[in-house]
């Protein structure tokens, strides 16, 4: 797809301006796990881009010179779509990751602080995966730059790759999250009262993430049906991994954690600035007994 410079500004502009207020929204806790990290690590990597970009646009000449290179229009565009190509390589990998760091919580079975080393090995993580990813694009992939053969002080638009990574992963996760909820209520092989209080645990868990995110999966599900698609310097950002974390939450609560833990709290739930687990759990204790 071809988008107009000053439309990838603005976009660009809007998507930091999302990026950097969740941050803020959930800057209590948001070093506590490798999402909360890796989050901030992209809200940075796209600030420089955006500054990058825009300077170089709306200079008179279309270019700086920055270390003794010249940075013209047209590394604007290869920039955009480098890291776009960036971006749509990570979503798999940050999903893994992020899934391993929340089992690692869930299956703690207790509250536990988290460590500055802790922290120092999710920024060590990110950095790490930012590093590979650009290798993988330049090194081992088949990706070749779109530019338009003019003068680099005429260009006005780019071409722009489009992600297809978020289809799968929304996918693959609703998939799995559907099954669980399915298994929960026809599994046969937990005593009726432990498969009771199973199934209405998984229901909730269920509810709570439907009843929060049901617009966002609307939005996606209307960008999916638009003939452009979404571009992939537009694919990873801060709210599509604040949703990842709500889903990767509710997934593994729904698979690994019988209801006889949740309910007494045995479980230290990674933080979720969006869905209230842990009280939304503590009232369900609280009825039954």
């Amino acid at each position: 797809m071809i988008i107009s410079i000053p439309s990838i500004l603005l976009s660009l502009g809007v998507k930091c301006l999302l990026n950097w207020a969740l941050v803020l929204i959930q800057r209590n806790h948001i070093c506590q796990s490798f999402l909360g990290v890796f989050s901030i690590s992209l809200s940075v990597i796209d600030t420089a881009l955006t500054l990058f970009a825009a300077t170089v646009h709306l200079l008179n000449d279309g270019y700086i010179l920055l270390i003794g290179v010249k940075f013209t229009r047209f590394h604007v565009c290869l920039l955009v779509q480098i890291l776009g190509q960036v971006y749509s390589n990570l979503q798999w990998p940050v999903v893994v990751l992020a899934g391993l760091d929340h089992y690692k919580s869930l299956t703690r079975r207790l509250e536990s602080t988290v460590t500055r080393a802790k922290q120092l090995v999710y920024l060590f993580v990110s950095g790490c995966l930012w590093y590979l990813s650009a290798v993988f694009v330049f090194l081992l992939s088949d990706f070749n730059p779109i530019l338009e053969n003019v003068p680099y002080n005429q260009i006005q638009q780019c071409w722009v790759f489009h992600t297809s990574q978020i289809l799968q992963v929304v996918v693959l996760l609703l998939l799995s999250l559907g099954y669980t909820t399915l298994h929960a209520r026809y599994n046969k092989q937990l005593p009726k009262d432990q498969n009771t209080d199973q199934r209405t645990t998984v229901y909730q868990i269920t509810h709570i993430f439907l009843n929060t995110w049901v617009l966002f999966l609307f939005f996606l599900a209307v960008l999916f049906l638009l003939p452009v698609g979404i571009p992939a310097y537009l694919g990873l950002n801060v709210v599509w991994l604040s949703f990842l974390n709500s889903i990767l939450i509710a997934l593994l609560l729904c698979a690994v954690c019988p209801a006889s833990q949740l309910v007494q709290g045995l479980a230290a739930v990674p933080p979720d600035s969006f869905c209230e687990w842990r009280i939304k759990f503590i009232l369900a204790a609280e009825n039954r007994t």
